[in-house]
């Protein structure tokens, strides 16, 4: 839907300084026009609108979202409030422009980028210098070779503001500071830079150091950053809310340097250059065309829409400097309120958490437990933050998702911190699937299993576990101890099921023989490694996979649950694997062989008739198995976690599971 002369149709979402800039410009663009602004109030709207000449107004953001006429929003509200209005705006079916930060985290920019996905819509934070023919043209001098091997960047982006520490730019709640507000700006121009001499769109750091100074407010109020390159580039780049400085990038190399002076607004319509300096020769002026920053931020928008994100921002590249921006604040404290790890989180969107009516996820059954169990299981152990915590459970409970595994040891016990925490923010203790494990080597002992529950409870702050699991076996202990002491949570209702991670199929033959003897409640669940790609050894000490024959027809003949870890074998389908390449070491030991790699093969085959990935054949083999398994996935990321989603719906024939494994 655009306008009749095909110009992609504008609304703006906010009406502070940076609103009416982009509105000023916006019109003088071919491929662009803004038909409408949105506000908090309609008197404010109205003001703006009058301004700027715009037609249609409305007195708050969701009114805005449901106006037909708008293709595409602008959103120019305070950083904490992107998420929940992008989000929104995608669901709306409009296109999305937003200021940056894209997010005040990496975590949440993940659930915006989700919600383009979902909504088919295009997305890209507005880092405006990134559209400039300057920008270009900086870029391609380091492509062309212009100064040789580049070594050092230096960027600055600072200013110094009067302090107000209920404004914006020093506000807690408002997400102040200078890292997010400027200091992305020098981050991207490095990242661009070292991806330009490395003949790529971009770069990412291998380490980040940093001092600053956080205020009164906590807000970061001065700082400077180094980011190393592999390779060896680095990159100082400073940013400031309370201290100016002179903003300016300089590029060095074995040939020489370039200076470019206003790199962040780049004349702003006016004629501007940057000076190349080279050895033997006289500074050199190289003009770039002048261009209105926002206008040439709107039309990258409008060349780029079908594709659903820009080459001048992508949106590996926004959360590539997210990230740097997160490790930036990491390492000089600087953390907001909402983020630590004691709050009352919200979702993404500020709506309660619900299933999506499309959600694909199926269900079983464990003996013991009245819940139905998603099919597939959320690793509770590669969360770094409750942000990023509550945005991957979040959207694994959207996705239809109801079972955590976690554990004592996992991160020292932070992760059941944050699953308890997340719990106790969404309120839904009752709906989800609880897994808990205990007795890891070397304190794999009754005592140790009372001690560690009661510490993992507290953590979860819940009062039981929905299943728990022995994290390994100690087999000079007479089994009976264990069923005991298991028995004894199970009856104080601490334990709704139990069973055992990493058992043999004869010590939990032996424990079940104990428990009926004794009228004990007997093992129900088993968590050993399985996956299409057949284990040849384990990862760790004391693990035991079940991909033997012998472990293969137990399963098959007592129809105990299994909970298989490392369902995708290290990443074995997803391409990771070739044979050639043997540089993780533990991927070639437990999955290399010939064998495995017919299977790959197979998989490849298969995955192209039906439409989808290899690794959606691989899940779907271990969903097909002719006992209940429910595969415990690990993603770090959202988009690992709807990449593992299509191997629900796959329908594997009995000829085609057996023909995987000939």
């Amino acid at each position: 839907m655009t306008a009749p002369d095909n110009k992609l149709r504008w609304g703006i979402i906010g009406t502070g300084n940076i609103a009416s800039r982009f509105a000023s410009q916006v019109p003088t663009s071919a491929a662009n026009t803004v038909v409408a602004v949105g506000s908090r109030s309609i008197d404010s709207a109205n003001a703006f609108a009058d301004k700027w000449d715009i037609a249609n107004r409305h007195g708050s953001y969701d009114d805005l979202l449901a106006d037909p006429e708008v293709d595409a929003v602008y959103i120019a509200t305070p950083h904490p409030m992107h998420v929940e209005w992008a989000i929104k705006t995608a669901e709306a079916g409009k296109h999305v422009l937003c200021e940056k930060p894209l997010a005040i985290n990496k975590a949440w920019a993940e659930a915006m980028i989700e919600a383009a996905v979902a909504n088919d819509v295009f997305l890209m934070e507005a880092y405006m210098y990134r559209c400039l023919p300057q920008t270009k043209l900086i870029a391609q001098l380091v492509r062309d070779g212009e100064l040789g091997t580049v070594h050092q960047i230096q960027a600055t982006f600072a200013f110094a503001s009067s302090y107000r520490p209920e404004s914006r730019i020093f506000a807690d709640e408002l997400a102040g500071g200078g890292i997010l507000d400027v200091g992305g700006y020098p981050v991207s121009m490095a990242r661009l830079i070292v991806g330009a001499a490395t003949g790529q769109p971009f770069a990412d750091p291998a380490a980040v150091t940093a001092v600053g100074h956080v205020g009164e407010t906590g807000a970061d109020e001065w700082s400077v950053a180094t980011l190393f390159f592999d390779g060896g580039v680095t990159a100082q780049v400073s940013t400031g809310v309370r201290l100016g400085d002179d903003n300016q990038v300089r590029i060095y190399g074995s040939e020489g340097y370039l200076v470019v002076e206003d790199p962040w607004f780049g004349g702003d319509g006016k004629p501007t250059h940057v000076t190349l300096h080279k050895v033997g020769e006289e500074p050199r002026d190289i003009s770039a065309e002048p261009a209105l920053i926002y206008a040439a931020e709107a039309d990258a928008v409008a060349a780029a829409i079908e594709q659903r994100q820009a080459p001048e921002m992508s949106w590996a590249d926004t959360l590539g400097n997210l990230t740097v921006q997160d490790a930036w604040r990491k390492a000089i404290g600087q953390q907001y309120a909402s983020e630590r790890d004691d709050v009352v989180i919200p979702t993404a969107t500020g709506r309660p958490l619900k299933r999506r009516d499309d959600a694909p996820m199926k269900y079983g059954r464990v003996p013991g437990l009245d819940k139905d169990v998603s099919r597939l299981v959320m690793g509770v152990d590669n969360q770094e933050t409750l942000t990023h915590a509550a945005a991957m459970f979040d959207d694994f409970v959207e996705r239809g998702g109801t079972a955590f595994d976690t554990a004592y040891i996992y991160g020292g016990g932070r992760g059941e911190k944050l699953l308890g925490q997340w719990i106790t923010s969404r309120g839904n203790r009752d709906e989800v699937v609880v897994i808990g494990k205990g007795a890891h080597t070397p304190h794999c002992n009754p005592e140790s299993i009372t001690r560690q529950l009661t510490e993992s409870l507290e953590r979860l702050q819940t009062d039981h576990v929905d299943l728990y699991l022995m994290h390994r076996d100690n087999e000079d202990i007479p089994v009976g101890e264990f069923v005991d002491v298991l028995d004894e949570h199970f009856k104080a209702g601490r334990i709704k099921a139990y069973g055992g991670s990493n058992w043999s199929t004869t010590r939990f033959d032996e424990a079940n023989a104990y428990a009926e003897a004794n009228g004990k409640q007997p093992f129900t669940l088993l968590s050993n490694h399985l996956s299409l790609a057949r284990a040849y050894d384990v990862p760790w000490a004391g693990c035991r996979h079940v991909a033997d024959d012998e472990s293969q027809a137990w399963l098959r003949d007592r129809q105990v649950a299994l909970f298989p870890w490392s369902s995708q074998a290290r990443g074995f389908f997803t391409g990771r694997a070739k044979p050639e390449d043997r540089s993780d070491e533990e991927l070639v030991r437990c999955f290399y062989s010939d064998e495995n790699f017919r299977r790959l093969d197979r998989a490849r085959e298969l995955a192209a008739a039906k439409g989808v990935e290899p690794t959606a054949i691989a899940l779907a083999w271990l969903l097909h198995q002719p006992y209940p398994v429910f595969p415990l996935i690990g993603p770090r990321h959202i988009s690992e976690t709807r990449t593992s989603m299509p191997g629900l719906s796959v329908e594997l024939s009995d000829e085609e599971v057996a023909w995987l494994t000939e």
